[in-house]
């Protein structure tokens, strides 16, 4: 991978590989969970801090039959065990639960027929179908390497044998590793039912060795995504530009336009309507709301009917009641915005309560940071602000209020009554404008 980042924290929509593994072993309810790490394993630890997790090292790498072994003191003595790959992403809960029913008492292999089956272990078959090993690649003859099936090496194996199956691995083999496939023809030998079970899509098995095959799985998972919207009604103007890290909860008659980013945990209630180059991150958005092109929302909750955008940005803590409209190049912060308020236009309100039918004028701040501590601006009902005003807070601009345009109002806007906080236009006769030396 070229990277200080330990393989199997390399995200897929937004989460470490392995989170996602971990995921889809957890939907089959196990009784335990074993995550076998090596090297960068610290990072991974900090990273994967999941309470039931038990963490068991291999401090060295000598193949995959020697990892299972260095887990099995926090194995169970009965059950089958399912043995998972942290840098195979993609794998369903759905195609694990066949794999288990395939194993039964016994055990039982995840296979993939594929055309061209180089670099992969194959399954051999006896003459009545059944399978009695898996040959490496390095280790094929002529005719094993014609083999289609392979080997995905996701097993699921009776817990009664596996001491003495890893015991008894060895490690002859071109790599000199201890090949937990071998377990295969152990199982053959000592007449233990082998099932298996075809991966139905060859992405649920694939592994990722750098960053192109990280990118690949990465459209694989988020085409997914678009197709499961699409079918539960959602408008996906374009599948191949969506992309989906965490969970998106859509209403009936949403439209989603291009290259939207969507993280976290994100709520669209019915007619909501998100334009091109929007990134929303645990937000919620009710019904009707129309959020134009290339606006930011996060960790923000936004009323029914409200038009947010272009360009505007709610930072978290922002809250809006239905029928706001935040415009382009606003940019509200830690701030509750009342029901029919309008700011339209190169605008920050941060730090801020803003009433209902509020009009904010052009280029107004509320100057809520002395370099030291926040202040709080209060915005009651009916106040309309003039443009390019600053409120130096803490203030407040009571009820019905109104604000000239260009003022600096320092102290509370009293109600009802027009504020004026702005210099007396002076012109000086006679003055001359600097010019530069020929």
């Amino acid at each position: 991978m070229y990277s200080s980042m330990p393989k199997v924290l390399h995200p897929i929509a937004g989460e470490p590989m392995l989170a996602h593994v971990i995921r889809a072993a957890r939907a089959l309810d196990p009784a335990r969970l074993v995550v076998v790490y090596g090297h960068g394993g610290e990072q991974v630890r900090a990273r994967i801090q999941d309470a039931d997790i038990q963490w068991v090292e291999q401090s060295e790498q000598l193949g995959t039959g020697h990892a299972l072994k260095m887990a099995l003191p926090a194995l169970p003595q009965d059950g089958t065990t399912l043995v998972l790959y942290g840098d195979v992403p993609l794998t369903r809960p759905e195609t694990l639960k066949a794999l288990l029913k395939a194993a039964g008492a016994g055990m039982a292999v995840l296979t993939d027929i594929v055309e061209n089956p180089a670099g992969y272990g194959r399954i051999v078959r006896d003459a009545a179908g059944h399978a009695i090993a898996i040959v490496e690649e390095k280790d094929c003859n002529d005719e094993q390497r014609q083999i289609r099936e392979i080997n995905t090496g996701i097993l699921a194996l009776p817990n009664a044998q596996l001491a003495g199956w890893l015991g008894a691995l060895k490690n002859g083999n071109a790599q000199g590793e201890y090949y937990l496939t071998d377990v295969l023809a152990m199982a053959h030998h000592a007449g233990v039912r082998v099932g298996s079970a075809v991966v139905p899509h060859s992405y649920e098995a694939a592994g990722v060795n750098n960053k192109v095959q990280l990118a690949e799985l990465e459209r694989i998972y988020q085409h997914n995504r678009a197709l499961a919207l699409m079918q539960a009604g959602v408008t996906v103007l374009d599948p191949a530009r969506l992309d989906v890290r965490g969970e998106l909860l859509c209403g009936r008659d949403v439209t989603l336009d291009i290259n939207g980013v969507f993280e976290g945990r994100v709520e669209l209630g019915d007619n909501v309507t998100v334009g091109a180059n929007c990134v929303l991150k645990n937000v919620k958005v009710a019904a009707g709301t129309q959020i134009a092109p290339f606006s930011v929302l996060e960790d923000a909750i936004v009323g029914e009917a409200c038009k947010i955008g272009p360009y505007a940005r709610l930072r978290p803590g922002a809250e809006l009641a239905a029928h706001v409209h935040i415009g382009n190049f606003v940019e509200v912060k830690k701030s509750v915005i009342g029901e029919g308020s309008k700011v339209n236009h190169l605008t920050y309100v941060g730090d801020a309560s803003v009433g209902s039918k509020v009009n904010v004028g052009a280029g107004c701040v509320t100057v809520n940071y002395n370099g030291v501590d926040k202040f709080r601006t209060v915005i009651e009902d009916n106040v309309f602000v003039g443009s390019g005003t600053l409120m130096v807070a803490p203030v407040t601009l009571e009820a019905g209020s109104t604000v000239g345009a260009g003022s600096v109002v320092t102290k509370n806007a009293p109600a009802g009554e027009l504020t004026l906080a702005r210099a007396r236009q002076v012109t000086i006769p006679g003055w001359k404008r600097p010019q530069k030396k020929s």
